[in-house]
């Protein structure tokens, strides 16, 4: 069971539903009229499910859970409009360490790296993290001291809603960073904007850069201490990892690398009182609410209260087939996703045998001749409905919806940007070492796989060893410009078998059209 309960306090039946044309023209959300919207806001109890549908909205795809409902009209609620499975399919599939067999409308694009500005699954993505951000913003302006002191909320339960603000300016500053990341560009809209007053305007990838960089720095004090808060909610030591991973990707982002600044926030989460959990793969368990010391943020993800095909709950049906029930503890297969040969290749030993992160199976059929045939690739077994203590899950019944969390920050991030950034600055390169054998300890159980010294090109692949299916990969591979290029290849990269270089505008999703078509303001990036 989850300490924070998401769906039980979703917005006392307050439809907050954006619809496709406000998706594009608005961008903003709010309750339908403003009755409904001062009775929700009336008490603090109010307030306190508008924050659970703002943490929700990573999670669920609506306030029915399923199906119904739904947040985003217009998309296929399951595969298209949640953040967890959408984010994903754009940090996984384009790259070496996952390819899928469906047929799905436009998805064996991301492998291919080939898609375009109509894709649904990318429109779904975008959607959905302006959504969140105006969710955001809803919250922001309803949670000031002239609205709380109008609505006769005051003393113990307007300070608790203040303090709120902060975590909520984090995930408004997370999703953000999301379209920082993907689109390099964004639609941009604040809680000081009037909802509906004009189309927003476009915000290019430097200034969203200094946007976040200037909240998360603003915010940082506001937030409780690291690890002080309800687990599922942030404090600051979320901030100071979002700031770490900004400053990491800062030469993609702006032009101007800041390893500094990325060694700095990160070791203030090593040194926020995190530990990693001593069995790599019980993180990713349905309990791994008990490796929480080493989660820094984590959408939660429960059986019963967070239904969603959007979730965890896709991670593990997508990786698995005729072995559901045995190996990953659910009721049926998707027969969907698996990986490459060259991303399996990473690990000397693949049984999982030395190295515990080494979670495949099918490792005697590597290579990938019909993309079509899920029974072709090493399958991942890394994200399993099943408790490490042989309890039960939520959903005992049905096995339909997984319990795993999702960490949306761990520990072991954080050593590994340290340890980057220090080699990239030829800056104590001597703590990026001990911090990377931390991580190999570990995952090995000894010291005797311990490196004896750092590159750029082993601090990438211990990368891919340790983060995989977690949602890195893309970045990464575009940090290190092979993404795109002939550097390096993988199976069916650019379309074909042995893989291929693509286009370079590939390092970025395009802005899709149908958002650019409602509002003119937005422009679309190079190349499509």
């Amino acid at each position: 069971m989850k300490m924070f309960s998401i769906k039980n306090k979703l917005f006392l039946g307050v439809c907050f539903v954006l619809l496709l044309s406000s998706c594009a023209k608005k961008l903003d959300v709010f309750p339908e009229n403003a009755a409904t919207q001062e009775q929700v806001y009336s008490t603090a109890a109010g307030y306190k499910s508008v924050l659970a549908k703002v943490y929700g909205a990573m999670a669920l795809s609506g306030n029915a859970g399923p199906a119904g409902a739904t947040d985003i009209q217009g998309l296929d609620e399951g595969s298209q409009s949640p953040f967890i499975r959408g984010f994903f399919n754009a940090q996984e599939l384009p790259t070496d360490e996952a390819i899928v067999s469906w047929d799905d409308q436009t998805i064996k694009d991301f492998h291919a790296l080939r898609f375009t500005t109509n894709d649904p699954f990318i429109y779904g993505l975008y959607s959905r993290l302006i959504y969140n951000v105006s969710l955001c913003n809803e919250y922001l302006r309803e949670s000031t001291d002239d609205k709380m002191s109008g609505r006769g909320i005051a003393g113990a339960e307007a300070d608790e809603i203040r303090k709120t603000r902060g975590e909520v300016r984090f995930l408004r500053a997370f999703n953000y960073w999301c379209m920082i990341d993907l689109f390099g560009k964004s639609t941009y809209v604040t809680e000081a904007d009037v909802v509906g007053a004009a189309l927003p305007r476009e915000i290019s990838r430097q200034n969203l850069f200094n946007y976040v960089e200037t909240e998360l720095l603003a915010i940082q004090n506001e937030m409780g201490a690291a690890k002080s808060a309800e687990y599922g909610r942030v404090d600051r030591a979320a901030a100071w990892a979002l700031l770490a991973r900004l400053y990491l990707n800062a030469q993609v982002y702006t032009g101007t690398a800041r390893w500094a600044d990325a060694m700095t926030y990160s070791e203030k989460v090593i040194n926020g009182g995190y530990s990693l959990y001593p069995n790599y793969p019980t993180v990713f368990m349905a309990d791994n609410d008990k490796a929480k010391d080493e989660f820094i943020y984590a959408v939660l993800c429960d059986g019963a209260r967070t239904k969603s095909y959007g979730n965890t709950s896709f991670m593990v049906h997508a990786a698995s087939g005729d072995d559901a029930s045995a190996e990953y503890g659910v009721g049926g297969g998707w027969y969907g996703y698996r990986t490459t040969r060259q991303f399996v290749n990473l690990f000397p030993d693949p049984s999982g045998a030395t190295d515990k992160r080494a979670l495949f199976t099918n490792l005697a059929n590597p290579d990938i001749t019909d993309v079509g045939q899920y029974m072709q690739g090493v399958h991942v077994k890394k994200w399993r409905n099943i408790r490490s203590d042989g309890g039960a899950v939520s959903d005992a019944q049905a096995r339909e919806f997984a319990d795993n969390d999702f960490p949306v920050f761990r520990l072991a991030e954080m050593y590994l940007i340290y340890a980057e950034a220090a080699v990239r600055s030829s800056t104590n390169t001597g703590t990026a070492l001990t911090y990377v054998n931390l991580v190999r300890r570990r995952a090995f159980g000894n010291t005797s796989n311990d490196f004896a010294s750092l590159t750029l090109t082993n601090i990438l692949e211990e990368r891919g060893r340790e983060l995989y299916w977690e949602g890195h990969r893309r970045t990464d591979l575009v940090r290190y410009n092979f993404l795109t290029t002939g550097s390096y290849l993988w199976q069916w990269k650019g379309g074909s078998q042995s893989g291929s270089a693509v286009d370079s505008k590939y390092n970025l999703f395009p802005v899709p059209q149908t958002i650019r078509t409602a509002n003119p303001n937005l422009t679309q990036n190079t190349g499509y």
